[in-house]
């Protein structure tokens, strides 16, 4: 299976294997808007797909979903 490469080009996978992606329509037009506002879509900002779809667009990244910790109390 290969990877989608038209969606990889847009979203980094971090070393966590959270997925960011740019924030949508900061490509042009930008000079009328306030500096912070252009500033705000440089951010990246999550991006989420079902385990399903990850394995499907990126059969090939390590990308693995954190479980949250459970920690375990000993009786003394």
């Amino acid at each position: 299976m290969k990877t989608n490469k038209s969606l990889a080009k847009r979203i980094k996978i971090t070393k966590n294997g959270k997925l960011k992606a740019r924030k949508p329509g900061f490509n042009h037009f930008n000079a009328k808007q306030r500096r912070v506002k252009q500033l705000q879509g440089r951010v990246p900002v999550d991006f989420t797909l079902s385990n399903k779809l990850r394995g499907r667009f990126f059969p090939h990244a390590n990308i693995r979903v954190k479980k949250a910790k459970t920690e375990t109390v000993e009786a003394k």
